[in-house]
């Protein structure tokens, strides 16, 4: 947005200080002199707002990294220039005064792109783009500072960003090449092959010593192809800024005024004036407060610019710091403590430095200060636990006093502290710990080990005398209370015990139980994760203390001191599988046809496009309650706030019948009628000259409820019969009869959790409306143009040929803009139709995941019939899913889930029934896979709890029941170049399998605490739209007179590379260089009636749609190409075809063949084909926390002849590492009680997480079928759909450690009861996710039996999972 400029009001009077109002910085090397500053825009909003629109918005919170920029700056700290990461969208104007502020389009272009931009590009490390610009600024940044960075530096550069694309691998391959370590001449790195590959012995040439002889030192080493990068040509921190003398800053409005002392007086004084301002200092909480809580702060203190507050001195018994030092400078001076006091005396700097490795992201912790930690008082900070165990003393000043606040007594509630009114936190002092007897030791638990906030966090010390008894014992926990809090019964018990005798161990833990004895409905949830937590970090603790006194190693459980830590990720993936049928163009894996845009800042998504005039900005009125009675909605105080225009809502529409939609029941209203139906429903829409003012006059429409009764889980929707009108079903064989014959028959519930897209780009529209006959032209970030013109058409009661929607490209899109963007497009067509003005929004992070609907939960309840030498002979299944409050896609989500429940098993007599459940959360919708993974899910549930049951390896099992080529399945298709089985062999030769299931069972029988587990696990995915008519696509093809090519085709490019695949179709079937072919874009006016972009169909629809208009044109420039030669040129051919007067266009069309199910009577062609893989992965988990790391993860597709090997490794990469995140760390979670009962708690990525750069495989190997025949594939290329089949690969991980959870069960004497279908024995039962909560609570070793809370009657958890 642009921000709106406004005059600066003057400090009062009554302040001494001389206050400047004019902010003067760099900006990509030019200087800027602003002295009329917006005080409520962000450095993001400033930066788009002037166009430069490479940083992006990805979340608003900090926490993706999408709006990275570098914030060069002198360090008062350490005296040094230092090149800040820094999160745009938080940082306020007020903070970049006197510095240099660096962004993406200021390191390069793509006629010159910096080597960071290019090696990202190069090495596939960019799909949708939407994210790559903060992740290049956040490597750009690492150069900065380090130009020879370690290959651990790469990894942690990353740990503030996010990527829901290339599941990481190809991003830090390119990092990589930057560090010392890297060689370019390694295979993995598309070399020859590395000395070091060789077998010789010979060393590394890298090392400068190779055959014995020693060279000069070898110089940074450049990968071939790439730019070399020279730190010396960087841009410079400009002179002029060396020399700025910062002064006190002071501007404002009548809304809001900023004040940027430069002095701790002046600081001081402004407090003493305006007790009530707000102190600033990283502004991490602040903005998030101001944007997603609607606090207001009028008058604002930015203090990141007074150095005494950023100080240090070391003492003779403490450290003391500036309270407003930086976390990254706080991590270094700890690390820096420790080694000039050795590791004894720095203990406490140790457990500081080790809090802040995983303390937000470095963005945060560049920003982000220990006062600003303090004063917050979460209840979960990561460092208030350890100042407060190491009793450090805060220095509060005010102007008249100063005061000393003991850490014990400074938190007095929940988020309040007893910091006085009128002061500031100055400095902190940091004791050291004894020489001898004294230990300290910190711990952390969250769902994602890199930038999560934590669920229990610990810091513990205790001292001993000669004798070993405690002296002084100080156990702080945070996440166990309203805020940091000490274990006051267990400090007591603990003084005068003899430390080392296990009555004391006992004694401690008991007393934990008693200090921390939550209540199953806690707040935050998970009790007994938690309480469990309490103690094994003690139990930890106590053992790491033992192990310091030098115990017997009878009494000291060494095992349980260490923690889990994984290795530098690395990976290989076959480049040659493509040689033996690569073509001039196809076959090769040739870099995103964008990727230099996007690396560069230089691609434009639909909120890049600049204002128009006279533009209005939408805001929704969402509902706030899940099933109510809509009473009133007064919105009259909105239209009274400056700058709001006009509302809009279902008394806008120009027939009742226009509110509704989704086909084919229509039972969706775009605005809600009378009754709401869900937490986040539209209600209407504000319309305002910007977005903060629309945002704000959303707030202030007052909406009157009546509630009623809310249904969330499928469990409840089935016990209250509350379904959709829906039932199908599969039947084949005589199920009734295989269970009469059968051996045993074993039964069984699998549950898989949904999931949010969390796509970088949220839904995003601009509706422009043009004067003449009621056109419109929307830009959409939507995988469906046909549908979004559709609806705009019918609310703006006009033909759909007065409607143009266009798609330049979407940041990411996953399904979740298939169906539910339209909803955003119609709304706003149909505002800009009554204000005739073009009207613009882009959701917020929170908006989309309550507006947009998830992947469908799923309920799955079997009776498997098997044989005692393992074949299955019958199945009984019927398959729920949560649909929410509409239907969507449900019946279609059902369908495929159906027809995907025997996973790649033959089972001749099966049954499988399908039913929606219809609740009260948001629509439920199109997800990468459309019920396929959750079918697949199923499946492999059963067929785990069976193998266990029937005590034979889960391995066997599968390859008991494998089907076998031209089998059919349970729908009566043949499986025809069918190489799951081939697979299979191929990937236990090659991963080692065998050798390391042996590893596996010696490890767990050698450790307690730490067990190892492994899967194999198979996919078949079927290719095909199950709706007949969406198997179609359209294509239109130019060639100009200078022999360039334009293709337009029915696909939708969000970051999967089709737009990639279909320009090198169109080049190779026209014979020009593939320069020469331009996708513009996607564009409802020049191919008409598309499908959705999905189903992973695009490729095979759109290309052979494209091949068939190449093919005309072709066949009509066959005589020019006789009469030229072979050597002519296109310019050249179509120059002669066109003097003669032949078009040089052609519309192609392509529908797939063959295809069309009944459903049934279970006849006919479900799908065209299917792409199959198999993937082994191998986990460690510490059972003692819940904490696991993939260790290795190899993964074998069937794609078929590759288009672009690159392009489907990128996707198999990003979908494996997707379905990583579903089956282990993704869990969103409905409040139940209090004012948002019914509203989602996750709706961000503060408290959602997707995997992060350091959850995939640590080592990742991906590899394509190869030397095998397809005689039975005739798509384009002969290859096959890419985009969804890899997704349920990363279930190999959930069901590793389900095999690792097999092994700490076992070694405790609870398994399955072989051959019994025994409800209450010890088979393992594991739901989809299998979170840290969930991996501890199935262990069942005596700290968690203890720990175990059991509700009370009628007492239900905090949260609901759907």
């Amino acid at each position: 947005m642009a921000p709106s400029a406004v005059s600066p009001e003057r400090a009062p009077a009554a302040l001494t200080t001389a206050f400047d109002d004019t902010l003067r910085f760099y900006l990509n090397g030019t200087r800027v002199v602003l002295d009329d500053v917006d005080p409520e825009i962000t450095l993001l909003e400033y930066l788009r707002g002037i166009g430069l629109t490479g940083t992006k918005l990805g979340c608003g919170e900090g926490g993706c990294g999408a709006c990275t920029v570098v914030v060069s700056q002198y360090n008062p700290t350490t005296k040094q220039i230092y090149h800040a990461s820094v999160n745009a969208c938080l940082a306020p104007l007020a903070s970049i005064d006197g510095k240099h502020v660096i962004t993406v389009e200021g390191i390069g272009n793509v006629k010159k792109p910096h080597p960071a931009q290019e090696r990202v590009a190069k090495s596939h490390g960019s799909q949708c783009g939407f994210c790559t610009p903060g992740i290049v600024m956040s490597l750009y940044a690492l150069l900065r500072n380090n130009s020879n960075p370690t290959e651990h530096d790469v990894e942690e550069a990353f740990d503030g960003n996010l990527c829901r694309c290339t599941g990481y691998r190809p991003i830090l391959d390119a990092a990589q090449t930057f560090t010392k370590t890297a060689c370019g001449n390694s295979k993995t790195n598309g070399g020859g092959g590395c000395c070091m590959e060789k077998g010789d012995g010979g060393g590394c040439c890298k090392d400068g010593k190779q055959d014995g002889y020693t060279d000069q030192p070898i110089k940074r080493f450049t990968p071939p192809g790439f730019i070399e990068y020279n730190p010396e040509t960087e841009l410079i921190f400009p002179p002029a800024l060396k020399k700025f003398e910062l002064k006190p800053l002071a501007f404002g409005n009548k809304r809001k005024t900023w004040y940027r002392p430069v002095t701790l007086d002046q600081l001081l004084e402004i407090k003493n004036f305006f007790p009530n301002a707000k102190i600033i200092g990283g502004s991490t909480e602040t903005q998030i407060e101001i944007k997603f809580k609607a606090f207001q702060y009028p008058i604002s203190v930015f203090v990141g610019d007074i150095a005494e507050l950023r100080q240090y001195s070391f003492k003779d018994d403490h450290l003391e710091i500036g309270a407003n030092i930086t976390l990254t400078d706080l991590e270094i001076l700890s690390h820096d403590a420790v080694e000039k006091y050795g590791e004894a005396r720095g203990q406490i700097f140790s457990a500081v430095h080790k809090q802040l490795k995983y303390f937000a992201g470095r963005q945060i912790r560049n920003v982000g200060t220990p006062a600003g930690n303090l004063v917050t008082a979460s209840p979960i900070s990561d460092l208030n636990p350890v100042l407060m165990a190491a009793d450090a003393v805060l220095v509060a000043k005010s102007i008249e006093k100063e005061t000393e606040i003991p850490m014990a007594n400074f938190f007095t509630g929940y988020r309040r502290t007893a910091l006085p009114a009128d002061a500031i936190l100055a400095s902190i002092r940091i004791p050291y710990t004894q020489e001898k007897n004294e230990f300290f030791r910190a711990y952390k638990q969250a769902k994602r080990k890199d930038d999560d906030i934590a669920i229990v966090t610990a810091a513990l010390k205790v001292r001993l005398d000669g004798d070993g008894v405690v002296e002084a014992a100080n156990l702080v926990y945070g996440g166990m209370a309203p805020f940091t809090v000490a274990a006051k019964k267990t400090n007591e018990y603990l003084i005068c015990k003899k430390f080392a005798e296990l009555e004391t161990l006992e004694g401690a833990m008991s007393s934990l139980e008693q200090d921390f004895n939550l209540q199953f409905g806690v707040p935050g949830g998970m009790a007994s994760y938690r309480k469990s937590l309490a103690l094994s970090f003690f139990y930890r603790f106590y053992h790491e203390v033992m192990v310091g006194l030098g115990g017997e190693k009878t009494a000291v459980d060494e095992e349980a001191v260490s923690e889990l830590e994984r290795e530098i990720s690395t990976g290989k993936e076959d480049r040659e599988a493509s040689a033996a049928y690569m073509q001039e163009t196809l076959g090769k894996s040739n870099p995103h046809v964008a990727a230099l845009k996007q690396v560069t800042g230089e691609a434009q998504y639909t909120d890049d496009i600049p204002s128009l005039k006279n533009e209005l900005y939408g805001c929704m009125v969402l509902s706030t309650k899940a099933h109510a009675k809509l009473k009133s909605v007064d919105y009259s105080a909105a239209l009274e706030i400056a700058g709001v225009v006009d509302y809009v809502d279902k008394n806008d529409m120009p027939n009742p019948q226009a509110n509704r939609w989704g086909a084919p029941h229509f039972e969706e209203m775009f605005f809600a009628e009378d009754t709401i139906y869900t937490a986040g429903q539209p209600i209407g829409l504000i319309l305002a000259k910007s977005a903060a003012r629309a945002a704000e006059g959303a707030r202030a429409v007052k909406v009157e409820y009546e509630e009623l009764p809310a249904i969330f889980t499928m469990e409840e929707a089935i016990e209250k019969e509350s379904f959709f009108n829906f039932f199908k079903e599969i039947k084949k064989g005589d199920p009734e009869e295989g269970f009469k014959n059968c051996d045993y028959t074993f039964t069984g519930v699998a549950r898989i959790g949904g999931q949010e897209h969390f796509y970088l780009e949220t839904n995003v529209t601009l509706a422009v409306p043009k004067p003449e006959d009621g056109e419109i032209e929307i830009f959409s970030s939507t995988q469906n143009p046909n549908e979004a013109q559709v609806y705009a058409a019918q609310v703006c009661n006009v033909q759909a040929n007065k409607v143009v929607v266009r798609v330049k490209r979407m940041g990411g899109g996953f399904g979740g803009k298939e169906s539910r963007s339209v909803q955003l497009s119609s709304i706003l067509a149909l505002a800009a139709q009554k204000t005739k003005r073009p009207v613009r929004c882009m959701l917020t992070r929170e908006e989309d995941m309550i507006v947009s609907g998830q992947r469908h939960p799923f309920l799955g309840r079997w009776k498997v019939g098997v044989n005692k030498d393992g074949k299955i002979q019958a199945l009984d299944l019927d398959v729920f899913n949560n649909g929410g409050w509409s239907w969507d896609l449900s019946a279609a989500v059902c369908e495929r889930a159906m027809s995907h429940s025997d996973g790649c098993y033959l089972i001749p007599n099966i049954h499988v029934r399908g039913r929606i459940c219809k609740t009260n959360t948001m629509s439920n919708t199109a997800f990468r896979g459309f019920g396929g993974p959750q079918g697949m899910f199923i499946a492999e549930s059963y067929m785990s709890e069976v193998a266990d049951r029937l005590g034979i390896p889960v391995e066997k099992f599968r390859e008991i029941n494998f089907y076998q080529p031209e089998e059919q399945t349970h729908f009566n298709q043949p499986l025809t170049d069918w190489h799951v089985p081939l697979m299979y062999k191929q990937v236990i030769e090659e991963a080692d399998y065998e050798a390391r299931r042996d590893a596996v069972t010696k490890f767990n029988a050698e450790h307690k605490w730490r067990k190892r587990g492994l899967a194999l696990i198979p996919t078949k995915f079927g290719i095909s739209f199950t709706a007949l008519w969406f198997n179609q696509a359209g294509a239109l093809v130019h060639i100009y007179h200078d022999g360039s090519i334009l293709v337009a085709h029915g696909g939708t490019e969000m970051g999967q590379g089709l737009h990639t695949k279909i320009t090198m179709i169109a080049a190779q079937a026209l014979g020009v260089p593939l320069d020469d072919v331009f996708i513009s874009e996607t564009a409802t006016n020049t191919v008409a009636n598309a499908s959705a972009t999905a189903a992973s169909a695009s490729s095979d629809l759109n290309g052979y749609a494209v091949y068939n208009a190449c093919a005309q044109l072709n066949e009509r420039l066959a005589p020019y190409r006789e009469k030229l030669g072979p050597e002519a040129t296109m310019k050249q051919l179509a120059h002669a075809a066109y003097f003669d007067r032949v078009n040089l266009s052609a519309q192609g069309f392509y529908k797939t063949p063959e295809i069309g199910y009944t459903w049934g009577a279970n006849t006919g062609k479900m799908f065209f084909y299917f792409t199959q893989g198999v993937t082994a992965s191998e986990v460690e988990i510490d059972t003692l926390t819940g904490t696991w790391t993939c260790l290795r993860a190899d993964i074998k597709m069937d794609v078929g002849r590759s288009i672009n090997p690159a392009i489907d490794y990128g996707q198999i990469e990003g979908a494996f590492v997707q379905g990583l995140g579903l089956f282990t760390m993704e869990e969103s979670l409905w409040l139940r009680n209090g004012p948002l009962a019914g509203n989602l708690f996750t709706r961000g990525p503060g408290n959602y997480k997707i995997p992060g750069f350091r959850d995939i495989p640590q080592v990742f190997n991906v590899s394509l079928l190869k030397d095998v025949e397809w005689k039975d594939l005739r798509t384009i290329q002969r290859s096959r759909g890419v985009g969804e089949p890899p997704l349920f690969m990363g279930s190999a991980v959930f069901f590793a450690i389900r095999d690792a959870l097999k092994a700490a069960r076992a070694q405790y004497g609870v398994a399955a009861t072989v051959a019994i279908d025994d409800a209450a024995d010890g088979l393992l039962r594991l739901e989809s996710p299998a979170t840290p909560e969930r991996i501890r609570l199935s262990c069942v070793d005596p700290i968690m039996e203890r720990a175990r809370v059991v509700p009370k009657e009628g007492e239900k958890n905090f949260f609901i999972a759907i």
